[in-house]
C-alpha cells in the first residue's frame, strides 16, 4: 500500500454532525408561517438564509470529498495493473 492513509468519511462522526446541522439550517421549519418581511435585495430574509445555507452545504460537501476521502479503490486498481490481472 501507499504511504497515503485510507480515509472513509462515513466513520467520522463530526462529518455527520456538521452535515445534519447544515441541513437543519436549510429547512425553513423555524421561520414564522407567511412571513416575508424584511426583504433583502428583493428576497424575503428566509429565502436569503436558505440560499446561503445551501451554498455552505455545497462547500462543506466539496471540502469533505476533497480532503477527507481517500478510498482503497486507487490502490486496488494500481495493484491490478501491476499484477496483470483484469476483471
Amino acid at each position: 500500500m501507499n504511504s497515503k492513509t485510507i480515509k472513509e468519511p462515513i466513520r467520522k462522526k463530526w462529518i455527520w454532525i456538521g452535515l445534519v446541522l447544515i441541513v437543519l439550517a436549510n429547512v425553513p421549519w423555524y421561520f414564522p408561517e407567511g412571513d416575508i418581511y424584511p426583504l433583502v435585495f428583493g428576497l424575503p430574509y428566509w429565502a436569503l438564509i436558505i440560499l446561503i445555507s445551501s451554498l455552505v452545504l455545497s462547500g462543506y460537501l466539496y471540502w469533505v470529498t476533497l480532503t477527507q476521502w481517500n478510498l482503497v479503490e486507487e490502490e486496488e486498481e494500481q495493484e491490478q495493473r501491476e499484477g496483470g490481472t483484469a476483471e
